[in-house]
């Protein structure tokens, strides 16, 4: 299992709706605190996602602050809660755990805490980014247990949403194609990827990025595998992908430089075996795409 997926809590969709139930759960509930977006955490070596009593939680939260209802886990209700309102929540709560960015903390936390502090992060985030209507303007309500955010005027219904990305490792005979995005540092290579637009399948994403970035064309596409990513919401959706030949021209406004690999080259890629360069990290699918070309 890919690292932010396996997401063990059920969601309870039908109870998003049902106020009275929702407020019955909130005795038991568990809550997760994230302070501008970072999340509690605490033990050593691997980190667990720390979770207040619903009491505590609230009393360090605004009275507008944005709450998710994210499932139970077992017979404990789980939220989510924006305590960001609080400059003082993480001295109030370090004897709980510490507020770490997720990204930096993924490593270290235990595979079904690093899943629903995915669900719980990527929810606060897109509360944080409407809280106007995109149709009118106005500032919009949450409902559905924080699934859903209305407008008071146009009647507009806003709903989460999650990007779905492509990303692929390209190949051509016994080599792969690595190459490092013009925002990334100078020794980072990794796959190509790119934005899903309206109306291409996810073939077609594929062989369009890979055209538009190296110059290369895709002549089979195979779909491998996918994974949240919650920076902020994407669905990242891994492909392999053989192209035609190893010549490549690259779009300079994208990629800095891009070059194929070997299977012993990609390999010490993986292993930091080669000097001034680093190849994607163990929590990204860029990483187990690799792996998976690797041991084929």
């Amino acid at each position: 299992m890919l690292p932010f997926t396996g997401n063990p809590l059920d969601r309870r969709s039908d109870k998003r709706g049902d106020m009275a139930w929702l407020a019955e759960q909130h005795q038991a509930a568990r809550v997760l605190p994230l302070w501008r977006l970072n999340v509690l955490v605490a033990g050593t070596p691997l980190l667990s996602a720390a979770a207040l009593p619903h009491a505590l939680a609230k009393a360090l939260a605004a009275p507008d602050a944005a709450s998710v209802f994210l499932g139970l886990d077992g017979e404990v209700p789980l939220f989510a809660l924006d305590v960001s309102g609080t400059a003082e929540a993480p001295e109030a709560l370090k004897q709980y755990g510490e507020f770490l960015e997720l990204r930096a903390a993924a490593p270290s936390l235990r595979r079904k805490d690093l899943a629903i502090l995915s669900q719980a992060k990527a929810m606060l985030d897109w509360h944080g980014r409407h809280h106007f209507c995109a149709r009118c303007g106005a500032a919009t309500l949450s409902g559905e247990a924080g699934y859903k955010r209305s407008c008071p005027r146009c009647q507009a219904e806003h709903f989460p949403r999650t990007d779905p990305a492509v990303i692929m490792l390209a190949t051509c005979g016994d080599k792969c194609l690595l190459a490092r995005n013009v925002s990334w540092s100078g020794d980072f290579y990794s796959c190509l990827a790119g934005f899903m637009e309206p109306g291409e399948t996810i073939e077609e994403a594929v062989a369009r990025e890979l055209y538009e970035e190296a110059g290369v064309r895709a002549k089979n596409v195979r779909y491998a595998a996918s994974q949240p990513w919650p920076f902020p919401a994407a669905l990242m959706i891994g492909c392999y992908a053989e192209v035609e030949s190893l010549e490549l021209r690259l779009d300079p406004t994208e990629i800095a430089d891009a070059e194929w690999y070997d299977k012993d080259q990609a390999r010490a890629l993986l292993a930091d075996e080669i000097e001034g360069r680093r190849g994607p990290i163990k929590i990204a699918i860029a990483h187990h795409l690799i792996k998976g070309w690797l041991d084929e």
